[in-house]
């Protein structure tokens, strides 16, 4: 399907998360699909990643996601884009606002990328409340929310109210035509280069969301019975803290973290086993990404995306949450019986770029409703 009609995407980009390049694989798609792209910037701020060709920059100059309520406003009454994509939840609660400020019918669509009731979890009630009223406000005046998983969506759906018609999961567009090609790339480490045990592999922001010290604590049960390195990809506030239960643990010679590298696709694709070890998660890019290249993995059962991801388990094993027992002994069997290759890549074709943006431009120009939580048939092999 070709459309051929003028939409603008709204984000604030803070740095190279993983939102940061699923909106800009969005805008890729889009463009191939015959759309006319303005991607609206906050400060100026573009994206880490590569802007696709073909994408208009319009800076907005304003210094924060809420200071733009105005310039947005004043964006969509001058150039009246057919339907405006905001992604994270401060810039969902600005579009829906300047829209109705500009009085235009351009068609708002907000994306949820995380479980936000899980995110918030442990929190005070005054917190939560900061977040969810203006969410209750907002999201109902919307046209229609994106989830990325089905789990986000039924969480959307419980904080703000919003109608469930108007709910559509959709698969992040993970899957790139270049990721085959940078896997194929040498890889720099060592343990990777020339291998002599298997590798587990653990990909994120170093920080409590991503519970890498389970993953740590697994790990040193799992070398007792298979010997075997672990390399931790990824910068955050919890670096010092992991490299000391490394050392107390008695592994500084097993476990690597080189930090935030350019091309992970090249680490992952050479691993034994990746594990995705989450407290929680939207729609897990990087457990996708591990099957688009091949790689087996482990993956605690986490609010939300693991279980869809791996269709209950069927593609690799789900795990409790910070049980490090559990994580160790899932870990042992799959490297003793590794699963095939091409039935893990073929597990996650529906998350290829194409597929995800032609099916977010069916809601976002109203072109048809199959992606509804009532109707998912649109997302074959989904649910």
């Amino acid at each position: 399907m070709t459309f051929s009609n003028n939409i603008a995407v709204f984000v604030s980009f803070s740095g190279l998360g993983g939102v940061e390049r699923m909106v800009m694989h969005l805008c890729q798609g889009f463009v191939e699909h015959g759309c006319a792209v303005d991607l609206l910037l906050i400060n100026g701020r573009e994206p880490l990643s590569p802007i696709p060709s073909g994408v208009r920059t319009v800076p907005l100059g304003s210094s924060h996601t809420y200071t733009s309520l105005f310039p947005l406003a004043r964006y969509l009454k001058q150039h009246r884009p057919k339907a405006l994509l905001a992604a994270k939840n401060r810039a969902n609660e600005v579009a829906i606002m300047a829209r109705q400020m500009a009085g235009v019918p351009t068609r708002i669509i907000v994306r949820m990328g995380t479980t936000l009731s899980a995110a918030l979890k442990g929190k005070s009630a005054v917190k939560k409340m900061v977040w969810y009223q203006p969410m209750r406000f907002t999201y109902p005046r919307c046209d229609a929310v994106v989830a990325v998983s089905r789990g986000v969506a039924d969480d959307i759906i419980r904080i703000t109210g919003v109608d469930r018609s108007k709910v559509h999961v959709i698969h992040n567009p993970v899957i790139t035509c270049g990721m085959t090609r940078m896997a194929a790339c040498p890889v720099p480490h060592p343990w990777l280069a020339t291998p002599d045990m298997p590798v587990v592999m653990g990909v994120g922001r170093l920080t409590r969301q991503k519970d890498f010290k389970t993953l740590i604590r697994a790990f040193e049960i799992l070398t007792r019975k298979i010997p075997s390195r672990l390399i931790i990809l990824g910068e955050g506030n919890e670096r010092m803290a992991l490299e000391d239960l490394t050392a107390r643990l008695g592994l500084a010679d097993r476990v690597d973290f080189p930090g935030h590298v350019e091309n992970p696709y090249a680490y992952v694709s050479r691993a034994s086993l990746f594990v995705l070890s989450s407290l929680w998660e939207g729609s897990p890019n990087v457990l996708t990404e591990a099957l688009a290249l091949g790689t087996p993995v482990v993956a605690t059962d986490c609010p939300s995306g693991p279980r869809e991801v791996l269709a209950k388990g069927r593609h690799g094993p789900l795990v409790p949450m910070e049980d490090h027992g559990a994580m160790a002994m899932a870990m042992e069997q799959v490297l003793r019986h590794p699963p095939d290759k091409n039935t893990l890549v073929q597990a996650v074709a529906q998350y290829k770029v194409n597929e995800s943006s032609r099916h977010y431009l069916d809601v976002m120009l109203d072109e048809t409703a199959t992606t509804t939580l009532e109707n998912p048939s649109g997302l074959r092999g989904f649910y």
